[in-house]
C-alpha cells in the first residue's frame, strides 16, 4: 500500500536529510525529491540548526568586494540573512524566537549577535536581549547602536505589558482608601458609590439613580513605601534582571513609592537608581557574572531603610551564595526582619518558573519570615500591591508563586 505522499513529507521533515533514501524507498519514488517549493525551504531552516557540528563562523559568512548600503564592509552575512528570512516566513513569533536561541546555543551563532546587521534583523526575545547584556563588554563600537536597540524593543515590550498594572495596582493601595468630599468625576469612587446606591436601581431604566456620592482624595503622600530591589547579577539570573530593572523603573515613576535599585556580585554593589528613568540604561549598568555575595549587599541597602515599619527588601538571587559566610547574612536578615522590615527573595522572575537555586539557604530564609519563590512577571503587581496593603506575607507568597519552593 502506496505511502500518502503529504504523510511522507511530513516524517522527511521530521527526520531530516538523511532519511530522505529510506523514505524514497518506502514512497516507491527512489530518485525523485521528496519535498519541493516551500517545503525545501522549510527544511534547509531547520538543517541549518539541527543537523551536524557546531558551525564555524565562516559556513555563515563571505567576504564581498564593496558592501552595499548597510553592510560591513568587507563580507557579509547572506546565509544568516536568507535563513532569518526563512524562519519569519514559515514559523510564528514565538516559533522564530525559538529557533533563534537554539541557533545561538547549538551552532556556534553567539558572535554574529556582534554584527550591526544580524542584530538590526532578528526577532527580539528576552533570551536575545539577556545575551547581549551578558556580552555586551565584548560589542565593538560598530555594533552597540543596534545592541542597545535590540534591547530597547524588548524593554518597551515588557514595559507597556506591564507598567499599567503595576501602576494600577500600586496606586490603588497606597491611594484609593481615603476618600474626600470634593467632587471631581475622575476621582469617583465608582465601586462605593454603587454600593451605597443599589437600593435605587431603577428596573425601567436599566440603572440607578445615586443619591450619595463617594470620591477618592487627589493628595498624594509622596514616598508613603520605601522598595530596594538588590539584583544578584549571575549569569543565571539574566532574565530575571531583566524583569527586575524593568519594575524598579516602573516603581520609580510612582510619586508615592521611594525606589532603589542596586545590582550586586562578589566584588561591587553597584547603585543603578539614578539610571530608573531609562531601563535600558540601568540594565547596560549591569555586570552580568561572578559570584555572590549577599551580606555584602543587603549592608550596602541597609543604609536605605530608614523607615523599617514601610521598607519592603526585594532580593531578586538564586540563593546561590559563595561568600566564606553565609551565617552572617542570615544574621543581618535576622536583625532587619526584627527591626520590622518586610522582606521577600525572588528566585526568579520569568514565565519558566525558578531557576536551580540554594534550598537550605531560601528554608532558612523563609522560617525567619522571608518567603522565597519564583514569580511570573504578570503576579508581580499583584504581590506588591498586597504587602503595601499589609496582607499576609506568606499567603502572598503561596499565591503567586511560579513552582512549590521554600517559602
Amino acid at each position: 500500500m502506496p505511502i500518502d505522499p503529504a504523510q511522507l513529507a511530513r516524517w522527511r521533515l521530521i527526520l531530516g536529510k538523511s532519511a530522505e533514501g529510506p523514505l524514497q524507498e518506502m514512497g516507491n519514488c527512489v530518485g525523485q525529491p521528496i519535498l519541493g517549493g516551500d517545503q525545501s525551504e522549510l527544511d534547509e531552516a531547520l538543517e541549518a540548526i539541527y543537523t551536524g557540528d557546531e558551525l564555524d563562523r565562516s559556513e555563515w559568512e563571505r567576504p564581498i568586494d564593496g558592501a552595499p548600503h548597510g553592510a560591513v564592509k568587507g563580507r557579509s552575512f547572506p546565509k544568516v540573512a536568507k535563513w532569518l528570512d526563512q524562519i519569519r516566513t514559515f514559523f510564528p513569533k514565538d516559533i522564530v524566537v525559538l529557533l533563534q536561541k537554539d541557533a545561538i546555543e547549538r551552532r556556534g551563532l553567539k558572535q554574529l549577535l556582534l554584527e550591526p546587521e544580524i542584530l538590526a534583523n532578528v526577532e527580539p526575545s528576552l533570551d536575545l536581549a539577556a545575551t547581549v547584556l551578558a556580552m555586551k563588554n565584548m560589542v565593538p563600537e560598530k555594533a552597540k547602536a543596534a545592541a542597545r536597540d535590540l534591547v530597547r524593543r524588548v524593554v518597551e515590550d515588557v514595559r507597556k505589558r506591564l507598567e499599567s498594572q503595576f501602576t494600577q495596582a500600586i496606586r490603588g493601595a497606597l491611594q484609593r482608601n481615603r476618600h474626600s468630599p470634593f467632587r471631581s468625576l475622575p476621582n469617583l469612587d465608582w465601586p462605593r458609590t454603587i454600593r451605597r446606591n443599589i437600593r435605587n436601581y431603577q428596573p425601567d431604566l436599566g440603572t440607578i439613580i445615586p443619591e450619595h456620592l463617594s470620591f477618592f482624595s487627589r493628595q498624594q503622600r509622596q514616598n508613603q513605601w520605601n522598595i530596594i530591589i538588590a539584583m544578584d547579577q549571575s549569569g543565571s539570573m539574566a532574565t530575571s534582571l531583566i524583569y527586575g530593572g524593568i519594575m524598579g523603573a516602573i516603581l520609580a515613576s510612582i510619586g508615592a513609592v521611594e525606589t532603589h535599585v542596586v545590582a550586586f556580585n562578589h566584588e561591587d554593589v553597584v547603585d543603578l537608581t539614578e539610571h530608573c528613568s531609562d531601563p535600558v540604561d540601568l540594565l547596560f549598568g549591569v555586570q552580568l557574572g561572578g559570584a555572590e555575595d549577599y551580606w555584602k549587599a543587603t549592608c550596602y541597602c541597609e543604609r536605605f531603610m530608614h523607615t523599617p515599619a514601610k521598607t519592603l527588601y526585594v532580593l531578586l538571587a538564586d540563593l546561590q551564595d559563595t561568600s566564606p559566610n553565609t551565617g552572617r547574612f542570615l544574621k543581618k536578615m535576622e536583625f532587619l526582619l526584627e527591626s520590622g522590615i518586610t522582606a521577600v527573595g525572588l528566585l526568579a522572575i520569568s514565565d519558566q518558573g525558578v531557576p536551580s537555586h540554594n534550598e537550605k539557604l531560601a528554608g532558612q530564609l523563609a522560617n525567619m519570615g522571608m518567603p522565597c519563590f519564583g514569580c511570573t512577571p504578570e503576579r508581580l503587581p499583584e504581590l506588591l500591591a498586597g504587602v503595601l496593603r499589609g496582607n499576609d506575607l506568606k499567603a502572598l507568597a503561596s499565591k503567586v508563586a511560579s513552582v512549590n519552593p521554600s517559602r
